[in-house]
């Protein structure tokens, strides 16, 4: 008898806003014929990845073929959340060319990965890539690098027993466990700074993986699908911080969903949210909103100070919503206030 072909599956990791879903949506615009799968993992309660690609669905990638799960973390509930949905993708009619799995941003992979060497899973499945999608811009900042000369003079000094920076451990974890890495947003970078990047990312990921700039997501099918590494088999080769942990949460982060009415115009929008993000611990903000006068919904999303927003091709709803994402701790009732008063009074 011959064996049975496993399922190539691709998991694309990446902290927040580094441009995951933009880099999936153009996969299936130029699926080829290719037949594939989505399962998409959110840290929020509303699934706005989710409605981006189901809005490009396509005979490659109809909308039937995706499934969210939403309000969780696939890496931490493996067993109540990630096998029963592929289980539900395994039990669909048809077959699937590829798999591709978008994990939240705040998603260690390497459990992911542990997870395809499971009976039920091996047998069908295998790990073709992971793909770590980075902001190139904000490593550029320095907002995931910790500066080691000045953190070991601190020590000196003040006898600092631990330097814990949970969101540099979620990029590196990202970092190690990656088959290919995908240097994103180089269009904002200046050749200095991709070079400096490349070189961090280099000195911080101990094995040889190849390292690719592109803009807004943009990279063929053929580059991202069908790598074979079988990521399943090499997992002693993927270090990570939590290596010697039962099992980890995200108990650093949390999430807000903030329900908006129909809002004036965009450019409020966008300056509301920067006041917010200005003032509270955020990281991330994306969501749909109504905008007076405009037929279509508006999907704005904020990555840090960096905010960007346009018009998609379908009707918009009354009102909308945004997720907000950010470190534990976050006033939820001033972020609401910032976010809902004042300018964004319903219209009509």
């Amino acid at each position: 008898m011959q064996p049975v072909s496993k399922i190539p599956t691709t998991i694309v990791t990446g902290f927040l806003g580094a441009g995951k879903t933009s880099l999936i949506r153009h996969v299936m615009e130029n699926a080829n014929g290719r037949r594939i799968a989505l399962l998409i993992n959110e840290f929020g309660d509303v699934g706005v990845d989710g409605d981006i690609l189901k809005s490009c669905s396509n005979d490659a990638c109809p909308e039937s073929t995706i499934i969210e799960l939403p309000n969780g973390c696939i890496c931490c509930t493996v067993a109540d959340d990630f096998l029963p949905a592929m289980e539900k993708l395994l039990a669909m009619p048809g077959s699937f060319d590829h798999i591709v799995i978008e994990t939240s941003g705040l998603a260690l992979p390497k459990p992911l990965v542990k997870a395809f060497d499971w009976p039920a899973i091996r047998s069908r499945l295998t790990v073709d890539g992971v793909i770590a999608v980075v902001d190139g811009p904000a490593v550029a900042a320095g907002h995931f690098a910790d500066d080691a000369d000045a953190i070991a003079k601190q020590k000196a000094e003040i006898g600092l027993i631990d330097h814990d920076n949970p969101l540099a451990e979620v990029y590196e974890d990202q970092l190690l466990c990656a088959d290919l890495i995908i240097l994103n947003k180089t269009d904002q970078m200046d050749a200095a700074a991709i070079t400096q990047v490349k070189a961090d990312i280099a000195r911080e990921v101990p094995r040889a993986v190849h390292i690719i700039e592109t803009a807004h997501g943009r990279i063929s099918p053929e580059i991202l699908l069908g790598l074979k590494a079988a990521a399943e088999d090499d997992i002693a080769n993927r270090p990570s911080h939590h290596d010697t942990e039962e099992e980890h949460d995200h108990e650093d982060f949390e999430s807000i969903v903030i329900a908006l009415p129909e809002m004036a115009d965009a450019a409020t929008l966008h300056r509301r949210i920067a006041g917010a993000v200005a003032t509270h611990d955020i990281l991330r903000v994306k969501g749909f909103v109504r905008i007076a006068g405009k037929p279509m919904r508006y999907l704005v999303q904020a990555v840090g100070a960096r905010i960007s927003g346009h018009f998609e091709g379908i009707a918009a709803a009354h009102g909308g919503c945004v997720v907000v994402i950010g470190r534990k701790g976050l006033d939820h009732a001033a972020i609401r206030a910032a976010l809902s008063e004042n300018d964004f009074a319903s219209v009509g």
